[in-house]
């Protein structure tokens, strides 16, 4: 590897690196964001008490097969192959003309959910039932449960399963190329094309993969420390304030 061609790219083509960097991180943060509401509504929904008899039994049953399929489907299938199914797919069986940027938030966004809903889904198990009790034997309806009592903590304790999610998704938004995403591996394939330097260009996407990925992980376990609250904390007592 020659430092001199590495400094060279850098200088030459910095514009290029940067704005690749910045669609990889706005596709990433906006198919997190939206994938993690698909995951909430789904796996709130997959954890609704089923009735015993009835239309609303019917009907909870075939939404359930539905999510199932969906997360099964989007689960078991590479999101390289689900970009080229949902743009060129699109296109070829509906005649859908679709934007390529809106494409890549459509594919982040639901393969995103798909994993989002699964984690949900166990963090609301893994609550204690006798939480879901308390709040029905005070009169909470299961909506007023579930906003109240049971999401709060779902979603602390979720957190860095979600923030895992997002640093994924930056690395996995290179699979976009494939549609013409200009992100920043279809960008750095553009450069080393050009100069045929093909080491040293990857090389510094790879290290500006490295450092998105690397704040984006101490932004989160910042935010994370700060919902922890402080480690040592001194309670108030009658005699704390009588002084």
């Amino acid at each position: 590897m020659s430092l001199e061609w590495v400094i060279k790219i850098i200088s030459e083509n910095w514009p290029m690196f940067l704005r690749g960097a910045g669609l990889t991180l706005m596709i990433a943060l906006i198919g997190t964001v939206i994938g993690a509401v698909i995951g909430l509504l789904a796996g709130v929904i997959r954890t609704i008490p089923m009735p015993e008899r009835g239309a609303k039994k019917l009907l909870l049953n075939v939404i359930n097969a539905i999510l199932s399929i969906y997360i099964e489907f989007f689960r078991g299938t590479p999101m390289i192959v689900q970009a080229m199914v949902i743009y060129y797919g699109s296109a070829l069986a509906f005649g859908i003309d679709m934007n390529v940027f809106a494409a890549a938030i459509i594919v982040v966004s639901i393969n995103t959910g798909a994993y989002m809903a699964e984690i949900v889904r166990g963090g609301i198990v893994s609550i204690d039932k006798g939480q879901f009790e308390a709040a029905h034997a005070i009169g909470m309806t299961h909506v007023q449960t579930m906003w109240n009592v049971v999401l709060p903590q779902v979603i602390r304790n979720i957190l860095p399963a979600t923030g895992n999610q997002f640093v994924i998704n930056i690395k996995d938004t290179s699979v976009l190329n494939v549609i013409s995403v200009t992100e920043l591996y279809f960008v750095t394939k553009s450069i080393s094309g050009n100069n045929f330097r093909y080491f040293e260009s990857f090389f510094v996407a790879c290290m500006i993969y490295f450092v998105m990925t690397f704040i984006v992980t101490r932004i989160l376990l910042y935010i994370e420390k700060k919902l922890d609250g402080a480690d040592n904390y001194t309670m108030i007592s009658n005699d704390t304030l009588q002084k």
